[in-house]
């Protein structure tokens, strides 16, 4: 079998992260999955859920590296009115919102230690208090958590809790790197640039075969997620012709480093490219923007959708059956903007995404941190 719950591979190291899944799938049994940025443990944390008793009931997904350690405690227990400057109301948490459903806790090693007691309450108890609450609330939620880090050095740090640890730790599933399981590259090729081409309406003419085996035998550093980033590129830049093993070294060179420079075919001029470039990143924008509309409209009109939400039709005036007509129309509204204008707006906007920092926004958008600098700059932004 090529693919499972989305999770593409024949390798043996695959087979058997599958297999874990089928066995913890049944049961209410914390995981934690381990391994490097880029290796899917999101969707291995999904696949466990959709297989579960719960897949009916929420699927809630927090990034805790995302959320500023100020708010998190709020943003994950929800808080009462007047529990501080600005909380004019009571507000659910993602806990509440994850009743009898399964919450997600990615790079939960980034989770400051005061906020880690109450996790390790509402594992033990079932029961957690709202920010500024006097009342403890009882919950039915499964967690399933996920580290890039070491965790069992972070405790010996003194960084991360050590009974908490041992409580999310009841099963660990760990992720391989895509160079452990190098076997499945050829597959993963296959479904990220037909996927892509499919999407994009692109037609594309694939890779000679030392094409492919010099993209099998590259070490991937940031593992599937930089093999479809750069399939996906390639798909892009290389229109019209089949793509070579010296062609795909351009994309590899460097690649993983924070200087990498996009590459350039000499058959394009850098505006061409990087023209090409920005239409790219602003398609990915749109898909997930249109798959996260088709969530909120499942989610609004389910059996779980609180009564006080408004419903979908309230807050989006289209429903998923109309977002193709709104996305072919699209390139209009890209043609009546310059370059320059899309440019700024990307680069704004992955500042605004990454908090200001410039490195998770450069990363974000392929470029260098020197480069996002220049373009600052160029363009005034407040960064």
């Amino acid at each position: 079998m090529e693919e499972e719950f989305g999770i593409i591979g024949r390798s043996p190291a695959i087979q058997r992260v599958l297999s874990t899944i089928n066995q913890v799938a049944p049961t209410d049994i914390s995981v934690l999955i381990s391994g490097e940025s880029g290796t899917g443990k999101e969707l291995v944390a999904r696949a466990i859920h959709v297989q579960s008793r719960r897949k009916e009931m929420p699927w809630v997904v927090v990034n805790c590296g995302a959320i500023p350690e100020g708010i998190l405690e709020s943003e994950l227990f929800g808080h009462e009115k007047g529990a501080f400057t600005g909380a004019v109301g009571s507000r659910k948490g993602y806990f509440e919102l994850a009743d009898a459903g399964t919450i997600f806790l990615d790079e939960i090693g980034e989770m400051p230690l005061g906020t880690q007691v109450k996790l390790l309450r509402v594992l033990e108890g079932k029961e957690f208090m709202k920010v500024g609450g006097t009342k403890s609330q009882h919950v039915d939620v499964r967690i399933i958590a996920a580290t890039n880090k070491d965790l069992e050095r972070a405790v010996r740090a003194e960084e991360f809790r050590e009974d908490l640890y041992y409580r999310l730790n009841a099963v660990n599933l760990r992720m391989p790197p895509l160079r452990e399981r190098r076997e499945d590259i050829p597959l993963l090729i296959k479904r990220f640039t037909s996927q892509f081409c499919k999407e994009h309406h692109i037609e594309f003419e694939g890779f000679t075969e030392s094409a492919l085996s010099t993209l099998e035998n590259y070490s991937w550093p940031g593992n599937v997620r930089e093999l479809k980033n750069l399939v996906q590129s390639v798909i892009v830049l290389e229109k019209g012709h089949k793509v070579d093993e010296f062609t795909i070294s351009n994309y590899l060179q460097g690649a993983g480093n924070i200087d990498r420079n996009l590459p350039v075919p000499t058959h394009r001029t850098s505006e061409q490219v990087e023209r090409e470039f920005v239409y790219h990143a602003l398609l990915d924008l749109k898909a997930e923007i249109s798959k996260l509309r088709e969530d909120i409209y499942h989610w609004m009109y389910s059996e779980n959708r609180p009564k006080s939400l408004p419903y979908y039709s309230e807050v989006f005036p289209r429903t998923p059956d109309t977002f193709q007509e709104s996305e072919n129309n699209s390139d209009l509204d890209l043609e009546n903007r310059t370059l320059a204008e899309i440019e700024r707006h990307m680069i704004n906007r992955a500042l605004e995404n990454h908090d200001g920092s410039k490195r998770k926004a450069a990363k974000s958008l392929g470029i260098s941190e020197r480069t996002l600098y220049r373009k600052i700059k160029e363009y005034d932004l407040p960064y």
